[in-house]
């Protein structure tokens, strides 16, 4: 029983953390709460070289709760995107399929909030190329260590199976 354990460096974790803070920033404008901001501020300081603290998990669970008291389905899905993105510097280092939701989340959440405000899929898939777009190769790394995901069959889970899928494709750049 048990999961293998996966090779998972801090600094690698770092790179993850600030292209996943980098997706959900993207759908902020849409949440008009201070807590969402909060938990990408505090993944954007371990990103950038300071300590993983309990600061991170606080405002995660600070903007999870923001999260279920929105009324607006694309502020919600906005305040989960930076729950997703402070959740990515807690990715486990063992080959899980579970630990892939980390990685892909925060753009997830982000692209939905966008078909959410504008109606249109195509919103949610523009955000999807945008965020394949910026990942750094580290990300793809870390991805690939990984056993496929689960993503479910909702309109959540069809995102998540593009952008692993996409993810998991070699680097145009």
């Amino acid at each position: 029983m048990g999961h293998p354990d996966i090779p998972l460096s801090l600094d690698e974790l770092r790179q993850l953390s600030l292209w996943t803070a980098e997706c959900a920033e993207r759908a902020l404008p849409l949440v008009d709460d201070p807590r969402p901001r909060d938990a990408i501020a505090a993944v954007r300081a371990f990103a950038s070289g300071g300590p993983r603290t309990k600061a991170i998990r606080t405002t995660a669970f600070a903007a999870l709760k923001a999260a279920g008291e929105l009324t607006d389905p694309a502020a919600e899905a906005a305040a989960r995107a930076a729950v997703g993105a402070a959740g990515s510097a807690y990715l486990h280092p063992f080959a899980a399929a579970t630990q892939v939701k980390h990685i892909v989340a925060a753009a997830q959440y982000a692209a939905y909030a966008e078909e959410l405000t504008t109606g249109d899929p195509g919103a949610a898939d523009a955000v999807v190329r945008w965020a394949v777009e910026r990942a750094p190769d580290v990300v793809r790394d870390v991805l690939a260590r990984y056993p496929d995901g689960t993503p479910g069959r909702s309109r959540l889970g069809e995102l998540h199976r593009q952008i692993e899928t996409a993810l998991r494709q070699p680097s145009t750049s």
